[in-house]
């Protein structure tokens, strides 16, 4: 069995609650002239929690990486972070990836000049709103198949399996095993997600497949459009 290179242990930080994950801090990175280490952030999709984008948080580490994974604060079914699922939104998981952000740039070997985001689904919109959000902060940006379609299917009263009346909004809403609370749909309902995306102007990847049904990839390419930097890679098929 090849032997690791790089070390894993848990992650931690506060933000309304306990957000907790995992760190990888590789052996051999590629360190500055300080001995520091280029930083990556994955965030996870809707419904899920960290342990899916636990592998591109491990190649990241075994690609030089200070790379954490986290869950969002009551993100998902599984999710290790405090909060409900009902107190979630779109707007709470960029409070949440802020606060990571704050956190792992304190490590000793964080190089806050080298940070990389990346995100899969809800997870990739949140990316891109902390990237606009601190666009000098934020070097890279990297979403999977990024849900930019959540204001729009909002507006539409249709959010995945949640179905509802945009014009009157109701305090809970299922959505197939998962409650969620009137502010995940308020927070995004007047939004502009490509409006809102578009100040960052660093390097973005955006990688979606062709055959996606949950999120149309038609989004991705509108996201191209509006960015000044970006590279879309489509998946045929997937």
């Amino acid at each position: 069995m090849a032997k690791k290179n790089y070390v894993e242990q848990q992650f931690s930080c506060v933000r309304d609650g306990l957000i907790r994950g995992l760190l990888f801090e590789p052996v051999n990175g590629k360190v500055n002239s300080e001995g520091k280490l280029p930083v990556a952030i994955v965030s996870h999709m809707f419904m899920v929690n960290y342990k899916l984008t636990v592998k591109y948080a491990r190649f990241l580490a075994e690609n030089g990486y200070l790379a954490v994974c986290y869950d969002f604060n009551g993100g998902g079914l599984f999710s290790k972070s405090d909060g409900k699922s009902v107190d979630m939104s779109v707007l709470t998981g960029v409070a949440d990836l802020e606060a990571v952000i704050a956190a792992v740039l304190q490590h000793e070997k964080a190089d806050a000049s080298r940070l990389m985001l990346m995100g899969c689904s809800q997870g990739g919109f949140v990316s891109a709103l902390v990237a606009a959000r601190h666009p000098g902060m934020v070097e890279k940006l990297v979403m999977f198949y990024p849900a930019l379609s959540i204001p729009d299917d909002a507006r539409k009263g249709v959010m995945l399996m949640a179905k509802f009346d945009p014009k009157n909004i109701p305090d809970v809403v299922r959505c197939g095993f998962m409650k969620l609370g009137r502010c995940y749909i308020t927070d995004v309902i007047e939004m502009d997600a490509f409006k809102e995306i578009s100040a960052y102007e660093g390097p973005v990847l955006i990688l979606h497949g062709t055959a996606d049904t949950a999120v149309d990839v038609s989004n991705s390419k509108k996201a191209v459009e509006v960015y000044k930097n970006a590279h879309l890679e489509l998946l045929e098929g997937a």
